[in-house]
């Protein structure tokens, strides 16, 4: 169970990290101060595939549309995926992902809120950030080093994402370890290392909280990853880099109030120090965060 008493330990037993402060940057000419202010991402699917329908557009206009939205609402950037994460999901290519996805970075661009684009294939990364986009959300390692150069060839920003496999549709089992904080401490030094030795800056790390593992399907195991995960996210800090967390759902606790359960681990992932919030619900993740006072 959640207790102040927990949280008084693991706060006692990593002051250092606790005082930790991260990079600051600027981003197609906005900058981000995240040592005193969070940030919101919106997310938009162009995927038939994603499960919340909410975020779901299958056409330039109503992308367009909704990330205009999602910047009224409080949104400093917009996330644009053309591939959904489920297991069960239609693959989409390169050439495909392209199709789906130019069109919208090529429109905000020009007018609405800094575009990051999701993907771990490099041709649609280097097709995207030319277009436009600001941020990189790149969901696998396998082709890393071929992405980086053209992160800084375009001054952009790079989520680079902790992936137990070549990508995010490549997962299988999650070793959980005796503490994850670790494991992913490791992983994200040396990918940070390759990046900037590639030229790259502006970087945000991301633990990966929204991803299929096959044996996290039990959602108490799951769920309870999640909240230790989100509760440790200072102590990466030590890293130098801001964090970004996807936002995850626990249907199996929330069924059909499941709206709410970003709004929930949003609390957790305040209390961990978050830098940028990727959600669904902007509106509703903006107020807890407001209420919190940290937004």
């Amino acid at each position: 169970m959640l207790s102040l008493e927990w949280l008084a330990e693991l706060a006692h037993q990593n002051l250092p990290a606790l005082k930790s402060r991260v990079a600051e940057f600027t981003i197609q000419g906005r900058p981000f101060q995240f040592n005193s202010r969070p940030e919101l991402m919106g997310v938009i699917n162009l995927s038939r595939d994603s499960w919340y329908r909410e975020s779901v557009v299958l056409s330039v206009e109503a992308a367009i549309g909704r990330a205009r939205v999602l910047e009224s609402q409080g949104a400093a950037l917009v996330d644009l995926g053309a591939e959904s994460t489920l297991a069960h999901a239609e693959r989409v290519d390169a050439e495909a992902q392209n199709a789906r996805l130019l069109p919208v970075v090529r429109a905000l661009a020009e007018d609405g809120p800094i575009v990051s684009v999701e993907t771990y294939q490099p041709a649609v990364a280097e097709a995207c950030l030319a277009a436009g986009a600001g941020v990189l959300n790149l969901t696998g390692c396998g082709d890393a080093a071929s992405i980086y150069p053209f992160v800084t060839e375009h001054d952009a920003a790079i989520i680079i994402c902790y992936v137990q496999g070549d990508n995010a549709r490549s997962v299988g089992n999650f070793e959980l370890g005796a503490d994850p904080v670790g494991l992913m401490y490791d992983y994200f030094a040396r990918a940070i290392e390759q990046a900037t030795r590639a030229g790259v800056s502006k970087i945000f790390i991301d633990p990966g909280l929204g991803f299929y593992y096959k044996n996290l399907n039990d959602g108490a195991v799951r769920v309870r990853h999640q909240m230790s995960m989100f509760l440790n996210t200072f102590r990466l800090r030590t890293l130098g880099f801001p964090t970004c967390h996807a936002l995850p759902h626990a249907f199996e606790f929330f069924q059909d109030e499941v709206r709410c359960a970003e709004p929930f681990f949003a609390v957790l992932a305040a209390l961990g120090k978050t830098d940028l919030y990727r959600t669904h619900e902007v509106p509703k993740t903006k107020a807890v965060l407001e209420t919190l006072g940290v937004f």
